[in-house]
């Protein structure tokens, strides 16, 4: 009998771990696509292991550069691409045939799609403009984001911008006519105070009912091929991380903002914070079976030459975050008189060290996460 009992218990131990990893392989739209839904899977599974490494724009140009076939700051150091590919669809509300950084869209879709033939991933956000005063996404003035809401003053104007948002959407197709799988980030940076959706410009109610409205209403248009990304920027404990979440049922993927900026003490006080942060993230993703990520990081210009290796590496490795991003690489910046850029380029001062870090089994860029076959 005690052998008997045993049995029975190894056996629902079991069932509950394959429970488990079938409940977490599912991605939040039912209706999504079967591409979709592997990769969802083939994500989680490989986030034990590996980490893909993302770049903002990074076919479009780079440092001394613009809009030449092929091309890449991080492929002339390394020989390969991103893993990753990050864009944004500001302005595509405003019907202009180039993004908030200058892209056009029509490059922008022939580079997605370049991309996914290829085994890449591509993450999309959208720096909206201010539906309410018509300024761009930095004006915060109060009652923005509520008045988009059902019922509300400009909520037809953003049903509008939403079609303009599915359109774009439902024409990254693959020669096949696959729909091409992308991880969505609205309302990024949401717990912090410098867009119309962040937490100073409206309540936690109102966001959450933005959140839920929008992945509907595109669902409604027949999109289905989103992974829905929850982006924070600061955070200091799991409740102040979930504080605006909006549910299970749209989320697939749990993900924070953090820049390393300059200072004597800023690199002690990344790591402190990152290292924390990150513990946090791991712990939410683990008790709502999703994907973990950081979505966006880096420091500006580089100027620490093992940035790479000494800072980044040593954090994100071994943490189960599937992937990180560092953003653009627009060169020198006349208005504000600087370098911007966050990815290095040959015989800048940490390209040696990215090499290095490039060479980690732990990372994924786009060769080897093309024989991960997350499509399949």
């Amino acid at each position: 009998m005690k052998k008997y009992f045993q049995i029975v218990l190894l056996y629902l131990s079991i069932s509950s771990i394959i429970n488990t990893n079938l409940i977490a392989q599912k991605c939040s739209d039912t209706n999504a696509t079967a591409i979709t839904k592997k990769l969802f899977a083939n994500l989680f599974n490989l986030k034990n292991t590996y980490t893909i490494f993302g770049h903002q724009d990074d076919l479009a140009y780079g440092v001394g550069w613009k809009y030449e076939n092929n091309r890449s700051d991080i492929y002339s150091l390394v020989n390969d691409y991103p893993g990753l590919y990050g864009w944004d669809l500001a302005h595509i509300e405003l019907d202009s045939a180039k993004n908030i950084d200058g892209v056009p869209f029509n490059l922008m879709k022939q580079y997605i799609k370049e991309a996914y033939q290829r085994g890449g991933l591509i993450t999309i956000s959208w720096h909206a403009r201010n539906p309410l005063t018509g300024n761009s996404a930095w004006d915060t003035t109060y009652g923005s984001l509520q008045s988009v809401l059902p019922g509300n003053i400009h909520h037809k104007k953003y049903t509008i911008w939403l079609d303009k948002l599915a359109a774009f959407l439902n024409d990254l197709k693959s020669q096949d006519g696959t729909l091409i799988p992308v991880l969505f980030r609205p309302f990024h940076e949401l717990t912090g105070n410098w867009f119309w959706w962040c937490k100073n410009a409206s309540t936690a109610s109102d966001f959450i009912q933005l959140w839920r409205f929008t992945i509907q209403y595109l669902q409604q248009k027949n999109v289905h091929h989103l992974l829905h990304v929850y982006n924070t920027a600061d955070f200091s404990s799991s409740s102040d991380f979930l504080n605006r979440y909006p549910g299970d049922d749209v989320v697939d993927i749990v993900s924070f903002d953090r820049y390393q900026f300059a200072g004597k003490k800023s690199r002690e006080e990344f790591i402190k914070i990152m290292k924390s942060q990150i513990v946090l993230l791991k712990n939410i993703a683990v008790s709502k079976q999703k994907i973990a990520a950081i979505a966006e990081t880096g420091y500006e210009a580089i100027p620490d030459k093992t940035w790479w290796t000494k800072t980044l590496l040593p954090l994100i490795k071994n943490n189960q975050l599937s992937y990180v991003l560092v953003w653009r690489n627009e060169g020198y910046m006349p208005s504000l008189n600087k370098m911007h850029y966050y990815a290095p380029y040959p015989n800048q001062i940490s390209a040696a060290d990215f090499k290095l870090f490039y060479s980690d089994s732990s990372l994924l860029f786009e060769q080897n996460l093309r024989s991960k076959n997350i499509y399949q």
